[in-house]
C-alpha cells in the first residue's frame, strides 16, 4: 500500500563533488525529486551542460541562480530565479543554469521531474548532475 513519505530538505545530502556540490533524489510513481546544494568554496566553477528531460518544477530555497534556455551558446535567453521564488520548465527544453550564492555561502533548489530521471540511479547511490566537464572530473 503507498504510503506518505517526508524527508528533510537539508538532510542527508550526498557529496557530488568536495566543498561544491551536495545533492539527494527520490522518487516516487511518477516523479522524482532532487536536493540541489551548490557550496561557493567550489561550487561557484562547477557549470552545468545544457541538458533535457521531463517536466520540471523548481523552487530556489536559498540563494539564487539564472536558468538558460538553449545549447550552452553566447546570448541564449536567461531567466532569473530569487531566493524563495519558483519556475516550470517545459519538457524536453534544453536548459542549464548557474548559481548566485546566497550569505550563507549557498544556492539550493528542489527539482521535482515527471517522468522520473532514470539517470539518477537508485536512491541510496551518489546523485547524478549534469556537469559540463563530468568526465574530465570522474
Amino acid at each position: 500500500m503507498p504510503k506518505c513519505r517526508v524527508f528533510g530538505i537539508d538532510d542527508g545530502l550526498k557529496e557530488v563533488v568536495a566543498d561544491g556540490l551536495y545533492m539527494k533524489h527520490l522518487f516516487g510513481q511518477n516523479i522524482s525529486v532532487s536536493i540541489v546544494k551548490f557550496v561557493e568554496k567550489v561550487g561557484h566553477n562547477l557549470p552545468a551542460k545544457s541538458h533535457h528531460h521531463g517536466e520540471e518544477a523548481s523552487l530556489q530555497i536559498v540563494g539564487e541562480c539564472s536558468v538558460f534556455e538553449g545549447q550552452g551558446e553566447p546570448g541564449d535567453p536567461e531567466v532569473r530565479m530569487a531566493q524563495r521564488s519558483a519556475m516550470i520548465i517545459p519538457a524536453e527544453l534544453d536548459h542549464y543554469g548557474s548559481n548566485r550564492f546566497g550569505a550563507e555561502g549557498v544556492s539550493m533548489r528542489l527539482n521535482v521531474v515527471t517522468p522520473p530521471r532514470p539517470e539518477f540511479g537508485p536512491e541510496d547511490s551518489v546523485p547524478y548532475y549534469p556537469l559540463k566537464d563530468r568526465e574530465a572530473r570522474a
